[in-house]
């Protein structure tokens, strides 16, 4: 039965492709999105009450760009060691006193980051996370035409390599720029919360490291968990909330120049 559903979708995909041009079946497949509200309550269709419904929260008061984070990750999920490829990395956003704004993140903050501005030249300087934002409302989703990303009953995005054709319609859909082609399993990768390791009671590889605990993870169902005492405890945001994708990463004390 497998076989015969990869087989399936691969047919009807490659029939679709054939009568559309290049990018504009991207957008053929993505509804707009019209600007709301987010709402930390929202859960996917797929949602079951009696399971969790997983979200992390980040301090960036918290986050000092060690980069702890990003190395841990790479080592935990086998992540390809060139630079280029993360599930998680750390930018550093430099406000220059002439407005100009500078984003550096070499090898995604792995060995820490640096300031490269004089600081004569600096009004303000942060560092933000980021990573997959396992959205309620996720574009890669909508975006995949054989149905190998998908959202779990916990409200994890995940990629089903056994579907996955590779061609790259979910990277093109992240408005996060949170995913890339695999150069080794040839399929599209990105963060999972560490899916194997909380659905053994972990915590993300991510979380677990960070020497400041800038990085909350939790059940936003749990009234008692610390990522809704953070959500409490802080007036929070999204990234680019007008898209309204209903992301269940939140950022505390998120700064306009951030994107």
């Amino acid at each position: 039965m497998g076989t015969e559903r990869i087989e399936n979708k691969r047919r009807k995909f490659f029939q679709t492709s054939a009568t559309l041009l290049g990018g504009t079946l991207l957008y053929s497949l993505i509804k707009p999105f019209e600007a709301l509200a987010q709402d930390h309550g929202e859960e996917p269709e797929t949602a079951k009450a009696d399971l969790p419904l997983w979200g992390m929260g980040v301090d960036l008061d918290k986050c000092v760009g060690c980069g702890k984070c990003a190395e841990a990750c790479k080592i935990e999920n086998n992540v390809p060691k060139e630079p280029f490829y993360f599930r998680t990395w750390v930018e550093q956003y430099t406000v220059k006193k002439d407005g100009e704004v500078k984003i550096e993140s070499p090898n995604g903050g792995i060995g820490g980051l640096k300031q490269s501005v004089p600081d004569e030249d600096i009004f303000k300087s942060f560092m933000v996370p980021k990573l997959c934002n396992h959205c309620t409302k996720a574009p890669c989703v909508q975006a995949c035409p054989v149905g190998a990303t998908f959202i779990s009953p916990d409200g994890v995005i995940l990629v089903d390599e056994t579907y996955c054709i590779g061609c790259s319609y979910c990277i093109q859909a992240c408005p996060y720029g949170a995913r890339f082609m695999n150069p080794v399993t040839k399929v599209a990768d990105k963060c999972t919360f560490c899916y194997h390791r909380i659905t053994k009671g972990l915590q993300p590889a991510c979380v677990e490291v960070c020497p400041t605990q800038a990085r909350i993870f939790g059940d936003l169902r749990d009234k008692k968990s610390d990522l809704v005492a953070f959500l409490q405890e802080n007036p929070t945001e999204v990234l680019k909330p007008h898209l309204n994708t209903h992301s269940r990463v939140f950022y505390n004390g998120l700064s306009k120049e951030v994107r």
